[in-house]
């Protein structure tokens, strides 16, 4: 192993070996020769003078990428693509000539692009609907948990621990609805030519138009597309790259709320990201069990988001049919935000099978704050049995900021319903005030709802997607 160059952590530490096998360069170069062997097979169904046994050639080295080969000649012609024709050549002396016949450059570097972003996000999909999974039965699971609501991060009326769940839930839901979208409009480039009039194929079929459009419509069944984009330049239109990172930006952006919101929650000792037996902390304070997992899923989120302004601004500034400044980044953006957004997913999928629950710590906060939380119930019941709205109004007020200021300023327990017990003006019994003060009666709907969200919307999706359920993610680190 090398250790003197420098080595992507999205790949030695974040990225799955899947994806990382997606982006590598045997999938591009094999992906190329299926192209190539795709448009020969094409041209010849429509007429031209190509033999099977150049086929059958081209298909015995489809995979035996000679690397050195094509190294060597990228050197002496400073292009890519020729140095492949000529590497593949060299395997393939009966078909030499017809390789890449009558293609542009484009042709293989384009439309493999869009296969593998098609089968990158294809994986994208199998974890984001696993994650759905396992987030949902978590909020099954806490359906009925009381907790502190938050606005603001101050304490606000109780929800469940469930019902919070399911806000996470929904927006992965999103996302994923917006992935299939922009799957599912996925086409190839086709053969285009230099600047998308395929003048080039138009000569090779003698003029025959129809043959030039069955050639589009041949390769992408071959390569099983449902078709190709309409019209293009030399490549396909730029805005389709930031279409599919926008998709990976979204998903960044539901990742980074839940681990925000688990960071603070394992602040306050309610929620926590699992921790392993040896794991460590911190190297200074032995105690701690800080919430690694989730800040890492902020920083690679904080990525992935910043990598949707690339295609953006690559998609503006492209010149008429073709200019090469969007090249090298897209050899950077398009990658780097896969290898990301997988990396980000996979913590999430360890997260979310382990996510550890304090239903004390969580009992304790609610009880702390519960009681200024009943007051409106307390008054009304005591208006209900005669009493003066207003004038209860103002000795609940007068209560409640003598025991806050216990509570702010002399560290002391809340004590505001012994007070309300003690003054005279509140008639309502000692008892039914304390049974006012269970939790459960400040949740509303929220179990109802966790029932209602995965019966009407998570079970459906689960059920479409059931051969792809059941993902888990070990960390490299």
């Amino acid at each position: 192993m090398e250790h003197d160059t420098y080595k992507t952590p999205l790949g030695s530490r974040y990225a799955s070996r899947e994806m990382q096998y997606i982006f590598s360069e045997d999938m591009k170069f094999t992906t190329w020769r299926r192209l190539w062997i795709a448009l020969a097979e094409a041209e010849k169904e429509l007429g031209l003078s190509i033999t099977d046994e150049q086929i059958a050639e081209m298909r015995e080295h489809e995979k035996d990428i000679n690397y050195e080969d094509a190294r060597r000649r990228e050197k002496e012609v400073r292009h890519d693509v020729m140095s492949h024709v000529y590497a593949y050549g060299l395997l393939c002396p009966k078909a030499k000539s017809i390789i890449h016949l009558g293609a542009t450059s484009c042709y293989v570097g384009d439309n493999t692009d869009i296969i593998i972003m098609q089968k990158a996000l294809i994986l994208i999909r199998k974890k984001l609907v696993s994650l759905i999974a396992l987030l949902s039965s978590f909020a099954e699971k806490y359906k009925s948990l009381p907790t502190l609501g938050f606005t603001h991060f101050q304490s606000a009326q109780p929800t469940t621990v469930g019902k919070r769940a399911t806000l996470w839930t929904w927006e992965f839901m999103t996302d994923l609805q917006n992935l299939t979208e922009k799957l599912s409009a996925l086409r190839l480039l086709g053969s285009k030519g230099t600047t998308g009039t395929q003048a080039s194929f138009l000569d090779l079929f003698d003029g025959d138009y129809d043959k030039v459009r069955r050639l589009d419509k041949m390769i992408a069944e071959k390569m099983g597309f449902p078709g190709v984009y309409p019209v293009s330049g030399q490549t396909y239109s730029r805005k389709i790259d930031y279409f599919v990172l926008s998709v990976l930006s979204g998903i960044a952006q539901s990742a980074m709320k839940f681990a925000n919101d688990l960071r603070l929650l394992q602040h306050l000792k309610e929620m926590e990201e699992p921790f392993e037996k040896s794991q460590i902390g911190s190297s200074a304070m032995a105690y701690k069990r800080n919430p690694m997992r989730s800040e890492r899923i902020c920083a690679l989120s904080r990525f992935v988001i910043s990598l949707e302004a690339n295609p953006a601004f690559t998609a503006g500034t492209q010149w008429f049919e073709r200019t090469l400044d969007d090249s090298a980044n897209k050899r950077l953006s398009v990658p780097e935000a896969f290898l990301a957004c997988d990396g980000i997913l996979d913590i999430m999928l360890n997260v979310a099978d382990g996510l550890v629950v304090y239903p004390k710590v969580i009992a304790k906060h609610l009880e702390a704050e519960l009681p200024f939380m009943a007051t409106e119930n307390i008054m009304m019941e005591c208006v209900k049995a005669g009493g003066d709205r207003q004038e209860l109004h103002e000795r609940i007020r007068v209560h409640s900021m003598e025991a806050a200021k216990r509570v702010k300023e002399e560290g002391l327990s809340n004590d505001l319903i012994d007070r309300i017990k003690a003054d005279p003006a509140f008639t309502i019994a000692p008892e039914k005030l304390d049974a006012m003060l269970k939790a459960e009666n400040f949740i509303g709907c929220a179990p109802m709802q966790v029932t209602d969200f995965i019966e009407e919307y998570v079970k459906p999706v689960l059920t479409k997607y059931k051969d792809e359920v059941g993902l888990t993610a070990e960390l490299n680190v």
